[in-house]
Formats: structure tokens, sequence, C-alpha cells
């Protein structure tokens, strides 16, 4: 099942793509005067009703999903929406955004690390940053000249996740979705300059407040349950810029699987419905090519990932 946020009124509404690619606004669709009219009015709001929820919105699917003739009452009622409909992110305010940086071997060994870190390593992502699928991204007038892509697997948490086992951890995951974490790269140089400990921390705070510019996550188009997505060892991340491939990668190759790295993390952090998980990007991005490649106005980013489908983001020119 594929849940969207449909950009109908501010905060957006609760959506699901059918079979055919048309988006369903669930609340048109649910049946008055049944236990469907209490369908929660956000997708986060869903997964915090738990299997109730998700059961509720798969029953007002499965019946869309059923005829044509059903499809057309739908379309009359305003219900049913092309497969074009404007979008926000699938979770435009998650509480806890976690990004997990040097995560896959051929990217940290790119950017000339040391080798795979014994541990996970992340840092946290505003929620201000997120954008939807198809957003305009303008460049920060600030730093503009070395923005960057990074496409991420993300997993999203469908119920409370706190000191948890590896062996459990997947259970915790409602479904996948897909991130373009964009960076500013201006303050790189600094970590390799670094020739203390108050040097080098202070040049990874500004590396990570590189990526808390506007628009810097763009996420989305879709959730895709737990159930549909399948083994998540076993997918493809690809990331194109202008139809370009620049990044091409299993996520066999994470230093540490996502069940680890949700296990690692929800010893300190308590995961809530909702919240994200950002898996890190592999290798391919614009910094760690020669010649370096980054992002300017007009440039068209695609990241997919097999079985969760395809993010689009347009650069365009810094606001003054």
């Amino acid at each position: 099942m594929k849940l969207v946020t449909i950009d109908c009124v501010p905060g957006g509404r609760p959506g699901a793509v059918l079979a055919g690619g048309e988006v369903l606004h669930l609340e048109r669709a649910a049946t008055p005067s049944t236990a469907e009219a209490w369908l929660p009015a956000s997708v986060k709001a869903i997964l915090a009703a738990g299997a109730e929820g998700l059961d509720l919105v798969r029953r007002i699917v499965a019946r869309s999903d059923a005829s044509e003739a059903e499809r057309d009452r739908l379309r009359r009622a305003g219900a049913l929406l092309s497969a074009d409909a404007r979008l926000l992110a699938p979770i435009p305010d998650p509480a806890l955004f976690v990004s997990c940086g040097q995560a896959y071997q051929s990217h940290v060994a790119e950017m000339k690390g040391d080798g795979p870190v014994p541990e996970p390593h992340a840092f946290l992502k505003a929620a201000a940053t997120i954008v939807g699928p198809g957003a305009d991204v303008a460049l920060p007038p600030q730093c503009p000249d070395m923005v960057d892509y990074e496409g991420e697997l993300c997993a999203v948490f469908g119920k409370t996740c706190h000191n948890v086992a590896a062996k459990d951890a997947l259970g915790y995951v409602a479904g996948y979705t897909i991130t373009n974490d964009l960076s500013a790269r201006n303050w790189v140089p600094l970590v390799m300059q670094a020739k203390t400990t108050p040097q080098a921390r202070h040049a990874w705070d500004l590396n990570h407040m590189g990526k808390q510019l506007p628009g810097f996550s763009p996420l989305g188009p879709a959730l895709v349950t737990a159930d549909e997505v399948g083994d998540v060892a076993a997918l493809t991340l690809t990331t194109r810029l202008n139809g370009q491939q620049m990044q091409h990668a299993q996520t066999s190759d994470l230093v540490h699987t996502v069940a680890d790295s949700i296990a690692y993390f929800s010893r300190w952090y308590t995961f809530q419905p909702g919240d994200i998980l950002s898996t890190g990007t592999p290798a391919g991005v614009g910094y760690g090519r020669e010649p370096k490649v980054f992002l300017k106005p007009g440039d068209v980013v695609e990241v997919e990932v097999s079985r969760v489908g395809k993010l689009t983001t347009r650069i365009v020119a810094a606001q003054k």
C-alpha cells in the first residue's frame, strides 16, 4: 500500500495510490456513518492508530480498486484524483528525523574516510527542511555554489520504538520512503584541515548545519508499507542528475543494516509513529567526484529506490 499526503488544504490530507496510479482522497472516499468516518486526518495519525488505522485504509483502497464503476463514482465525488495530483511529503512533520552518515562502504571510500565506522553515525535534520515530491528547491543565497545531492532510503516508524533489539527492529517500521539529503559542502574542507579535536568538532557542526537549509529534505513521493517493500536489504538505489546516473547501489552495501541502525539509535531516541530514520547515501555524490559536481539552477535530481518509488526535485536560483 502506498500512502501519500495530498496538497489540498494547509497540512494536507491523507491519500493512497491505487493500482492504476490515481490518488484516492481517503476522507472523501470513506463511507459515512461507519468506522471509516473515524479515519484520522493525517498519515502520521493513521500510523499512530496502529493496525486498526492501516486496516481501515486497506479496506477503503480495496473497495476503490475493485471496479471501474466504483472509481467512476469516486471521480464524480472528487475522491479520486489524477496520478499527477499535487503532493506534500508523506510525513510533512515528523517529530524526529534522524539521518545516518558514513553509511555505505562505497561512500566512506569516496569521501576518503578511514574505513567503515564501528557503530552507526547520524545527525538530526530539522523537520522544517522537508518539502514534497516535485518541489522546487532554491539554492541558498548565503552558500549557493557547493550544494550536493544525496539519495537515501528512509524507514518510517509505525509504533513507539525505544531500546529494541536488532532482531525485532524492523517490526517497528510501518514503511519506507525516499529523501534527497541536500548538503552545502562549503565546510567539508575544514574537516580535512582540522588539527585539533575542537577544530574537527566545529567543522562537523558546520557541515551538519549545511544540511538544515530551507528545502534541503525533499521527501516522498509515498510511504510504501513494509509488506509491499519486502526485504529492505535487497533494494536498489539510483540517483540521476538531468537524466545522467550519478549513484547506483544495493542496500546490501550498507555498513550497518537498517535493523542494526534502528536498534542502535533506539538506545537513546524514542521513535514515535511518523518519525523517520534516513539510512544514508552511497557513492557518487558530487563532492566525491573529480571534477566535483554541484547543483545549479535548472537541474533536476531524481532518486529512485526499487519497490519504493521515484522522488523528483528541481533546483532553482537563489532567492534574494
